[in-house]
């Protein structure tokens, strides 16, 4: 038997509570402050004039959604304090000032309970400890996130009502290229304005990223944070941005949800809307255009190769016209341009994709191509065929205009169509001139005619709307510029000239290439050494 001790005063030994309180307010509006600050004071007094309770610190966020607790420092350093035990109880306006997201509710409330922690909610009239179920508190979380998932409904809805009627918002202040004047109203820096339209210029010229970004380096142009160095993301935006041509598409990203804030590319899911001629435009809208059919034919024509990438398909290759345009006979794959050394000296070479990448696996006979003789038989075989300036011109733009369009949901452009349509013809020719061959070949006389019908109604929707298509007759004009300034007769390799006049060149040799134009002149020439 422990004989029994007498009783102390539980009052005087008894700890005073050490009490947190969090406020949060989810704008940085003046209104929001005020509320903000009238938090802080009337825990602070409500806390302090408690003689049961001692001051644990006043938790607060500004301007801080409460959907998810990632950005809210001062709430996650409450939490710290309370695992570290620092802190008994916890006061708080309401289940939706402590958070909006169910799960994140739920789980903190938890966590706290197990160290012994309890949140009082004033508005509700809650304690945590003293629940003895959690159906209560759940309910009350998912009102406080039903209310937030209301409160982004009304807000998506008023922003899509006020781009359907053309109200735009732009932050021209952070638009590289433009400032806002005394008024409010957006105006060209025209020093910024150079550099954009110099991008857009050797881009179309045949530049690729890489080399605009060092061009733009070497001159020591200040990218538009003011930083020397420029990224080639910042370069991709300038290109891609139709606020340089004086236009806003709106909508382009939208947020998937109020809980997880994801932000999702609209690629159809939502209405776009496009608001022209808007703003003063740095760049005019043939060249925007032009710069985006441009884009989307690099991206077409990108080399393969399965050893460089894990896709299968490298990026563009600007410095060299060959790069995309140099194809074996045998197989089909782009030729790449290699440097040899040996016993110190160099040889410039062009070889198969396909022959560096497998050997003699899947093609046998392509051969090593000099990179001068190549050129020389390049050069000649465009100038056995040059034709009067105006002539040529007319048909090099044509011919680039044959291979600009095409139809949405079809890979195939018109250049692609009348091809096809000529070997399907010959091939009916050869059927029907064989003997006896009629009734033996009458499924696929049968296939052909189908096959040729569908094209030649494809050719018509495509004329139809390259006659119609902005950017098509942008594509063009630009090209057409490029050869007015050039002459026609090559006595040396030049680059950008040869991305204008040459579509493909053929290897069909060693000592036998075949040039192919872009008015579909077709040039067999022989490679001398």
């Amino acid at each position: 038997m422990i004989p029994a001790k007498p009783q102390r005063n539980q009052q005087a030994v008894r700890r005073q509570l050490r009490v947190a309180a969090y406020c949060r307010v989810s704008t940085e509006e003046e209104e929001q402050q005020s509320s903000y600050e009238a938090q802080c004071t009337y825990y602070t007094d409500k806390i302090m004039t408690n003689p049961e309770w001692t001051m644990a610190g006043i938790f607060a966020d500004e301007g801080i959604t409460g959907t998810s607790t990632k950005k809210r420092d001062d709430f996650n350093r409450m939490i710290r304090k309370c695992r570290q035990k620092k802190i008994d109880l916890i006061l708080t306006k309401s289940m939706s000032r402590f958070a909006r997201n169910t799960l994140d509710s739920l789980k903190y409330i938890r966590a706290l309970k197990e160290l012994g922690i309890g949140i009082i909610f004033e508005k509700e009239n809650i304690n945590t400890l003293e629940m003895d179920t959690e159906l209560i508190i759940t309910f009350m979380s998912a009102f406080a996130q039903s209310e937030s998932e209301s409160i982004s409904a009304n807000v998506r809805w008023g922003k899509r009502q006020a781009m359907k009627e053309g109200k735009t918002s732009v932050n021209f202040k952070k638009l590289y290229g433009y400032f806002l004047d005394s008024e409010g109203n957006p105006r060209v820096d025209s020093d910024q304005a150079e550099v954009i339209r110099g991008i857009y210029n050797r881009y179309l010229q045949g530049a690729s990223l890489r080399m605009i970004r060092q061009e733009l380096e070497a001159e020591g142009i200040p990218n538009p944070a003011g930083r020397e160095k420029w990224g080639i993301d910042q370069i991709r935006n300038i290109l891609s941005n139709e606020k340089y041509c004086g236009d806003v598409l709106m909508q382009k990203t939208f947020i998937q949800d109020c809980i997880s804030k994801k932000v999702v590319k609209n690629t159809g899911q939502l209405p776009m809307y496009l608001i022209q001629n808007n703003h003063p435009a740095i760049v005019s809208r043939e060249v925007y255009q032009a710069v985006q059919a441009e884009k989307a034919r690099r991206s077409a024509t990108a080399s393969p190769s399965t050893k460089t990438s894990s896709t299968g398909r490298t990026c563009y290759a600007s410095k060299f016209a060959l790069s995309e345009r140099l194809v074996c006979g045998e197989c089909g794959t782009l030729y790449r341009r290699c440097t040899w050394k040996r016993n110190g000296k160099t040889r410039i070479v062009w070889r198969c994709v396909s022959r560096l990448d497998y050997g003699t696996k899947y093609c046998h006979q392509s051969p090593t191509m000099d990179e001068e003789p190549l050129q020389r038989a390049i050069m000649a075989a465009i100038s056995s065929v040059m034709a009067p300036k105006e002539k040529i011109n007319g048909l090099i733009t044509d011919a680039a205009l044959e291979e600009t369009g095409k139809l949405p949901n079809s890979a195939m452009t018109l250049g692609d169509t009348n091809r096809r349509l000529e070997k399907l013809e010959a091939e009916f020719d050869t059927l029907f001139n064989q003997s006896g061959s009629i009734d033996k070949n009458t499924i696929r006389f049968s296939q052909i005619a189908n096959e040729m019908a569908s094209l030649k109604e494809q050719r018509e929707k495509i004329s139809a709307q390259l006659r119609n298509s902005e950017a098509a007759q942008a594509h063009v004009h630009t090209i057409a510029a490029v050869l007015d300034q050039e002459d026609h007769h090559l006595t040396q390799w030049d680059e950008e000239m040869i991305r204008q006049l040459v579509h493909t060149v053929k290897v069909i040799s060693a000592d036998h290439i075949r040039v192919y134009l872009n008015d579909g002149t077709e040039i067999d020439q022989t490679v001398d050494p």
